[in-house]
């Protein structure tokens, strides 16, 4: 009796196991719903794709909201782009918002553009609505010097055939700024570009800035225009300043140069000066020399000291601070 109770268990539990797995591999309810929407999913493909790791949620409703819609797919194709990596209720929501709005779109198209990193679900809504990108602020100076601070709106509509390999927004907000750049630095002056603003959007509008770009630009609307600084006067004073330290660089370096010269003329004249003393010294000594050796007598000292008195006289009378003329040997 134990061991019919312990295999009647095992059986049991076994039993409960088997259900769960069939009921695991073999969606049932799914697989109702597929019918009752009129797709044929036969109940060894739900299984297969089980077993290839694939949710069959994720590939039978969307083809159930596909079948609905009038549009015919294949199962496989689906399965093979869930294994991709891609997104397939957002292929199949493109596929039908775009047959709706009678735009082209093949599902290996879609396929390609989700693929691709682009949400085409997204991509064909804007394409049916357009979408509105707001500029960040561009600066931009006219030749007047005075500064513009411009706000742009840009009305894009998605191009479908080239989202693959399509430049995105960012590419369409650099484009724009540059334009709204070079269109306000050709301007004479400010002015012309407040009372006109629209000039703006028709000059940069025509220079084709969606080439190669995913996105079809439809308008540039210029939302605001501010005045910005004066940069042609703060230039003007900068350089104005730049000159002056020049200058004041410039002097300075004369007037080191001159200080220079006179140190340098105090020390030449203070040995020319050591030098006269020097000489001065040496009178005497040559006076005596001359008296010993009979080449000078008295007269001629006496005269010599006339003529030395007198040289005196004359330096007192041209100024006290004429020293050139100073008795020898004094």
């Amino acid at each position: 009796m134990d061991g019919v109770a312990a295999f009647n268990a095992i059986f049991l539990a076994g039993s409960v196991f088997l259900v769960f797995v069939i009921a695991w591999a073999i969606p049932v309810r799914l697989w109702v719903e597929a019918l009752s929407a009129g797709v044929s999913v036969g109940i060894g493909t739900l299984v297969g794709m089980r077993l290839r790791k694939v949710s069959p949620a994720a590939i039978v409703r969307p083809l159930i909201n596909a079948t609905k819609a009038g549009l015919v797919l294949d199962i496989n194709a689906l399965e093979a782009h869930y294994l991709a990596g891609g997104r397939v209720d957002r292929v199949v929501g493109a596929l039908i918002s775009a047959d709706k709005a009678a735009i082209d779109l093949a599902f290996n198209q879609a396929a390609a553009i989700d693929l691709a990193g682009r949400d085409v679900f997204e991509a064909v809504q804007v394409s049916v609505n357009p979408k509105v990108i707001n500029t960040p602020k561009v600066a931009a100076m006219a030749k007047d010097g005075i500064q513009l601070i411009a706000v742009a709106r840009v009305t894009v509509r998605a191009n479908i055939n080239r989202l693959v390999g399509g430049a995105g927004e960012e590419t369409i907000l650099a484009r724009v700024g540059e334009g709204i750049v070079s269109t306000i630095g050709s301007a004479n002056s400010h002015k012309d570009v407040l009372e006109n603003p629209d000039g703006i959007s028709k000059t940069v509008l025509g220079k084709g800035l969606d080439s190669g770009t995913a996105f079809e630009i439809l308008s540039i609307d210029i939302a605001d225009v501010d005045v910005g600084k004066n940069i042609g006067a703060e230039l003007q004073t900068d350089q104005a300043e730049a000159d002056k330290r020049v200058a004041q660089a410039r002097a300075e370096e004369r007037r080191a140069m001159a200080v220079a010269q006179e140190q340098e003329m105090k020390a030449l004249v203070g040995q020319m000066r050591a030098e006269v003393v020097k000489a001065e010294a040496e009178v005497p000594l040559a006076l005596a020399d001359a008296f010993r050796s009979g080449n000078l007598g008295v007269m001629d000292f006496m005269k010599y000291r006339n003529i030395e008195a007198d040289t005196s006289m004359r330096s007192a009378i041209a100024g006290p601070d004429d020293t050139a003329n100073e008795p020898l040997g004094e």
